[in-house]
C-alpha cells in the first residue's frame, strides 16, 4: 500500500513541474531559497489530505515519518501555511489540468450540485475571521439548518472527477446565479453535454441560458409540473451526493479550519486536487473502482482500518 502512495505523489509531482507549475511559478524574491518548490510543495499537501491530516500542525509533525523518504527536508509550520496560502490558484489550476487527462473527460455528460463549506459555529468566530468576503449566513436544505460559510458549486463527471468549482457568499449569490456563472466561466467539457442536477437549479432563465451554452439541464420534474415521458435518472443523481461525501468525510472538506479567503480557498482546492488525483492515478493503474482512496488512505498506517469503497 506505501508503494501506492508513493507512485502516486511521484507521478504527481512529475506532471506538475513538467506541465502546470513551470508556466505558473513565480518569481523567486531575493534571499534564502524555499525549502519545498511550488511543485514539491503541492504534493506535500495532496499527501496531507490522503492521509487525513487536517491540521498542518500535527501534519508536519508526522511527514517525516509517512512521506519522509521522499521530502527529506520539510518546512516550518509557518513557511509551509504561508505557502500553501500563495499556492491557492496554483492547486485549482492543478485539479482543473488533471481533470481533463482523466478518460471521462471526454464523455458527453456532468453532473452538477452545490453543497455548504462551513467555516464557523460561534458568533466569535464569525467577528473575529476574516472570512467576511466571501463566507455568510444561508439555508442548508439538505439537513434544513442554517450555516455561516460558503457555498461550493461543483461540476463532476460520472466517475467523481471535478472539472469545474466555485465559492460564493450563500447571501449574495443564490444557487443558479452562481451555476450560471460557472458554466460561463469554466469549460467544463470539450463539447456539448447535458448536465444532470436537482431541482434547485429549476428556472426558465437558466435553463434557456445553459441550453444557448450547450449544457442543456436535466432534472426531476417539481410538483407543480407535468411529470415526464422520460424518467428522471436518480441513480445517476445518487453519484454527486457519493462525490461530495467523499470530499467531505473522507477528505476533510469541512474541517478546514481557515480563517481567511485565500486560506479557505487553497484548502478547497487542495481537497479537489486530491481526489482528481487519486481518480487520475487509478485510471493509470487500471484499479476496478476509480473513486477509490483506500490505497492512499490506509499506507504506512496498517492499524486503520480500510475505507469502504465508494460506487
Amino acid at each position: 500500500m506505501k508503494t501506492d502512495l508513493d507512485a502516486l505523489l511521484i507521478a504527481l509531482y512529475v506532471y506538475l513541474d513538467d506541465h502546470v507549475m513551470p508556466s505558473r511559478e513565480r518569481p523567486r524574491r531575493r534571499g534564502r531559497p524555499p525549502v519545498l518548490t511550488a511543485a514539491e510543495a503541492v504534493v506535500v499537501a495532496v499527501a496531507q489530505v490522503l492521509l487525513r491530516c487536517d491540521q498542518e500542525r500535527y501534519w508536519l509533525r508526522t511527514a517525516a515519518a509517512r512521506i519522509g523518504h521522499l521530502f527529506p527536508r520539510l518546512p516550518s509550520q509557518a513557511v509551509y501555511n504561508r505557502q500553501l496560502r500563495d499556492l491557492g490558484p496554483q492547486m485549482s489550476a492543478a485539479a482543473l489540468w488533471i481533470s481533463r487527462q482523466i478518460p471521462t473527460w471526454h464523455e458527453p455528460l456532468r453532473l452538477m450540485d452545490g453543497t455548504p463549506v462551513r467555516c464557523g459555529a460561534s458568533r466569535v468566530r464569525v467577528n473575529r475571521s476574516s472570512l467576511g468576503e466571501i463566507a455568510g449566513y444561508g439555508m442548508d436544505k439538505s439537513h434544513h439548518a442554517f450555516y455561516w460559510g460558503a457555498k461550493l458549486m461543483l461540476i463532476t463527471t460520472a466517475d467523481g472527477a471535478v472539472t469545474a468549482f466555485s465559492l460564493a457568499h450563500p447571501e449574495e449569490l443564490d444557487e443558479r446565479t452562481q451555476a450560471l456563472h460557472l458554466l460561463h466561466v469554466h469549460q467544463v467539457a470539450p463539447g456539448p453535454c447535458p448536465i444532470v442536477c436537482d431541482k434547485g437549479f429549476a428556472g426558465a432563465g437558466i435553463e434557456a441560458a445553459a441550453a444557448d451554452l450547450g449544457r442543456p439541464l436535466i432534472r426531476p420534474a417539481r410538483q407543480d409540473e407535468p411529470a415526464s415521458a422520460v424518467p428522471f435518472p436518480g441513480w445517476l443523481r445518487q453519484r454527486i451526493e457519493a462525490i461530495i461525501w467523499t470530499l467531505k468525510n473522507q477528505l476533510g472538506l469541512e474541517r478546514h479550519d481557515a480563517r481567511t479567503t485565500d486560506g479557505l480557498w487553497a484548502r478547497v482546492s487542495q481537497r479537489v486536487l486530491a481526489l482528481n488525483a487519486a481518480i487520475w492515478h487509478n485510471w493509470n493503474t487500471g484499479a476496478p473502482v476509480k473513486r477509490s482512496l483506500t490505497a492512499a488512505l490506509i499506507c504506512c498506517s496498517p492499524d486503520v482500518p480500510p475505507a469502504a469503497e465508494q460506487p
